[in-house]
């Protein structure tokens, strides 16, 4: 049953906000002599002060003076004939000290006045002072008090929660204030409600100014709410944020504590206007960030769990408290990742690298396809210009198409080297998408990721068919188109051409007047009318090489990979 404690008695000393805490070496002289004399001497015997009932043992009540040591009171002051208790812990007490032993303060309780006619129940109403009274009966509407004289306290302002509460104030000494007094018609309506509450709201005052910032208490959790827990300090609350409940990140509050866990929480803020009181608990353990810098270092390859997804990326829990962030980015080479959620999972455990770690900031870039290594690798060994690839047509664009070469790759064909037939429009007069392509390695960029491919360059020339119709040693014709440096370059057919090197032609030596001697002019007459006499003589020198020229060549070699003929001269 509760306990119903009268006010402070006007003139007794107020209790130190710091009597439990020993003097720091910025008290002034005069506040550690005084602190000295609350802790030795006490107030004066017989003084009425108010205190803090804190525990109960078989024969005894300890009350919270506000001293160093605590007042003890014989529990039989509070046991009824029928053997219940009239006390609990929480409650508040009048009493007044009457010795000390050493290890406790001997109290007495003080009884509240009550008026013994009108004359002081008007006194007591025009100064709103606290009165006390008895409950004699419960009726209708709400109980029945004897101050001095009959009075009437309604149920709302009784301060009970319910009925089996109202029902416990019958024969209990309780404190009131009379709220209406009506002498004529002997009218009298006390409020206990309120004088609880200027108590409770006086009791959270001195246990605030009691709290320090960066102390460590003891509370109780009293409820929980989404974004987290409300903690009693002793009849004052204070809220441990979700945030500050773990270092790792905490789902819900109900995943850490739970009402009427008894916990150690450190102050982090207290506002005293707002009577606010900001807690922490994962305050009391080492923070893993700490160690962050020391353990994961940029190269590493780690594993973690995947902690939650957003639209930028996916956090990745690499320690408890330390999470690492994989960019969308860095999670596929070729791949465009429109969300994180289409490659990964929550709860899943992936394989990363370490991009960088900045432990000041608490953060740690990661990288999911440098794990699973670069494809390009690869590709620039087996994509080398010249060879021959296959695959599907992905998509088709005004200026091409691109072709998946498998692990994330795709090649590009220009619109211009599809075919050499005609002119194309569109690549979708010549392809569709998922058609099967094959085409020739044109280009590969590995800086900028890119490999060009064409499909005409894989389809038969006139080259290719003249060389596949020819073979080494055939006698052929062809046209002379230019010569340079002893080779000229011979068209054998449209679009055909081949190479031969042309033999040196000696130079005439210069004739020597004294050698030769001029032949005279019957001499030369005669041998030319011979000459025609018996027909023109074959030239003994071949004729010379020009352009334009067409001649017999033979052929000395075939090269149909690079598409090169090599020639020489037949006659």
């Amino acid at each position: 049953m509760e306990n119903l404690r009268s006010p402070e008695t006007p003139g007794a000393p107020a209790a130190s906000q710091d009597d439990s805490a020993a003097p720091s070496e910025h008290n002034s002289f005069a506040e550690i002599l005084s602190e000295f004399e609350q802790q030795h001497h006490g107030p004066p015997r017989g003084q009425a002060i108010d205190g803090t009932v804190v525990s109960i043992t078989p024969d005894s009540v300890f009350v919270d003076i506000g001293r160093k040591l605590d007042g003890v009171l014989p529990l039989d002051l509070f046991r009824s004939a029928t053997g219940e208790l009239s006390v609990k812990i929480g409650d508040r007490l009048m009493v007044s000290i009457t010795g000390n032993d050493g290890e406790a303060y001997s109290l007495s309780t003080v009884k509240v006045e009550r008026p013994r006619d009108w004359s002081a129940l008007e006194r007591a109403f025009a100064e709103h002072r606290d009165i006390g009274g008895v409950v004699t009966e419960l009726v209708k509407g709400g109980l029945r008090v004897d101050v001095g004289a009959k009075a009437f306290m309604p149920a709302s302002r009784s301060g009970a929660k319910d009925q089996a509460e109202m029902e416990a104030l019958v024969g209990q000494e309780i404190q009131c204030r009379i709220i209406k007094l009506d002498t004529a018609s002997e009218d009298v309506v006390v409020d206990r409600r309120a004088v609880l509450e200027e108590q409770e709201a006086q009791s959270r005052q001195k246990r605030l100014a009691e709290l320090k910032e960066g102390a460590v208490v003891r509370g109780t959790v009293r409820s929980l709410t989404d974004f987290g827990a409300f903690v009693d300090l002793g009849g004052v609350d204070g809220l441990l944020h979700v945030a500050d409940m773990a270092w790792h990140r905490v789902a819900k509050p109900s995943d850490v504590v739970a009402p009427g866990d008894s916990i150690e929480v450190k102050i982090l803020k207290i506002q005293p206007d707002s009577r606010r009181i900001s807690l922490g608990l994962k305050q009391l353990a080492a923070d893993p960030w700490t160690l962050a810098g020391e353990r994961f270092h940029t190269g590493d390859r780690v594993q973690g769990k995947v902690s939650r997804l957003a639209d930028f990326g996916a956090f990745i829990e690499l320690a408890p408290g330390v999470d690492g962030l994989i960019h969308i980015s860095e999670m596929s080479w070729s791949k465009k990742i429109k969300k994180p959620g289409d490659l990964l999972k929550a709860g899943e455990m992936v394989e990363v690298i370490v991009l960088g770690v900045n432990a000041a900031e608490r953060r740690i870039s990661l990288g999911l396809k440098q794990a699973l290594g670069d494809p390009w690798e690869e590709a620039a060994k087996k994509y080398v210009p010249g060879a021959v690839a296959e695959g599907p047509v992905t998509s088709l664009t005004n200026f091409g198409c691109f072709v998946d070469l498998g692990n994330g790759i795709e090649g590009m064909i220009h619109i211009s080297d599809i075919t050499r037939e005609k002119r194309l429009n569109h690549p979708r007069e010549a392809l569709s998408a998922g058609q099967v392509v094959r085409a020739q390695v044109l280009e590969l960029d590995r800086e900028r990721r890119r490999i060009k491919l064409g499909i005409k360059q894989l389809e038969p020339t006139t080259a290719d068919e003249y060389l596949s119709e020819h073979t080494a040693g055939e006698t052929v014709t062809g046209r002379i188109v230019e010569t340079s440096n002893g080779r000229a370059r011979v068209e054998l057919g449209e679009g055909v051409f081949g190479e031969c090197r042309m033999p040196v032609e000696p130079s005439a030596p210069a004739a020597s007047a004294e050698a030769a001697p001029a032949a005279d002019l019957s001499s030369l007459t005669a041998m030319l009318s011979a000459k025609w006499k018996q027909g023109a003589a074959p030239s003994a020198r071949p004729e010379t090489a020009r352009a334009g020229q067409v001649r017999s060549f033979r052929i000395v070699r075939l090269d149909p990979a690079n598409k090169k003929i090599e020639l020489e001269l037949a006659g």
